[in-house]
C-alpha cells in the first residue's frame, strides 16, 4: 500500500483507472479556475456515469463521496429484500444497497468488477450498487431533453420518476441526471438504510 504513494513510478495495475480518473476529475471540479475552457460554456454539467439495468444515469460529483469495488456484505435479517446488509468500509459499516431493485424490483446479478457508489446520507453513507461504471461525463443545454420528450423516455418511468427530472442525450444515449441526494432522503430508504 505504502509503495503505491511513494514511488510514483510503480505499476499501475492495482489501480481502477475509473477511481484514478474520477480522482483527477473531482480534484480539478474543487479547482474550477483550472478549467477556464469549461467556464464559459452554458448550463455545463458534469458528473459521474454508470448504468442500472438498461438506463444510462449521471449523478452530479457532489453527490458521490467515492466509487469502490463491491465489498463483502453481510446480510442483515429482517431487513427489506433490496437491502443487501452491511459493509465493513475502512472500520465503517455502511448499509448496502442493491439500487436496480429498490428502483425496479429486479435483484441485480452481481458481477466480478460490480461497482458501488458511496452515498452521504443524513446519519452516515450508504453504498448503493450499480451495473456499470462509465467515468466522467459532460453535458451542455443544448442536449438536454425536452418537456415533452421526457415522460415519454425509460429514464423518468416508474420509480425512476422521483429521483430524473433533468435528462440529455449524447449521441445515440440519452442520460438520466439521477438525484442521489434526493434517494438519501427518501423516508422508505432512509428507513430501511439506517
Amino acid at each position: 500500500m505504502g509503495r503505491r504513494h511513494h514511488d510514483r513510478h510503480a505499476p499501475a495495475a492495482p489501480l481502477d483507472p475509473f477511481a484514478i480518473l474520477l480522482d483527477y476529475e473531482h480534484k480539478s471540479l474543487v479547482h474550477v479556475a483550472g478549467l477556464p475552457e469549461q467556464l464559459d460554456a452554458p448550463g455545463l454539467w458534469r458528473g459521474v456515469g454508470y448504468r442500472i439495468g438498461q438506463r444510462r444515469l449521471a449523478s452530479g460529483f457532489d453527490e458521490v463521496v467515492e466509487i469502490l469495488p463491491m465489498p463483502q456484505v453481510t446480510p442483515v435479517p429482517g431487513a427489506q429484500p433490496w437491502m443487501l446488509g452491511v459493509a465493513n468500509i475502512r472500520g465503517n459499516l455502511l448499509p448496502t444497497v442493491d439500487l436496480k431493485q429498490f428502483l425496479e424490483g429486479e435483484r441485480t446479478v452481481l458481477h466480478e468488477g460490480q461497482r458501488v457508489l458511496i452515498v452521504r446520507q443524513p446519519g452516515g453513507d450508504v453504498a448503493v450498487t450499480i451495473d456499470e461504471l462509465f467515468g466522467q461525463r459532460s453535458f451542455v443545454e443544448e442536449q438536454v431533453l425536452s418537456d415533452e420528450e421526457l415522460p415519454a423516455s425509460p429514464l423518468a418511468q416508474g420509480r425512476y420518476a422521483h429521483f430524473v427530472d433533468r435528462a440529455y442525450r449524447l449521441a445515440d444515449h440519452a442520460w438520466g441526471i439521477f438525484s442521489l441526494d434526493r434517494l438519501a432522503r427518501t423516508p422508505e430508504f432512509r428507513q430501511a438504510a439506517a
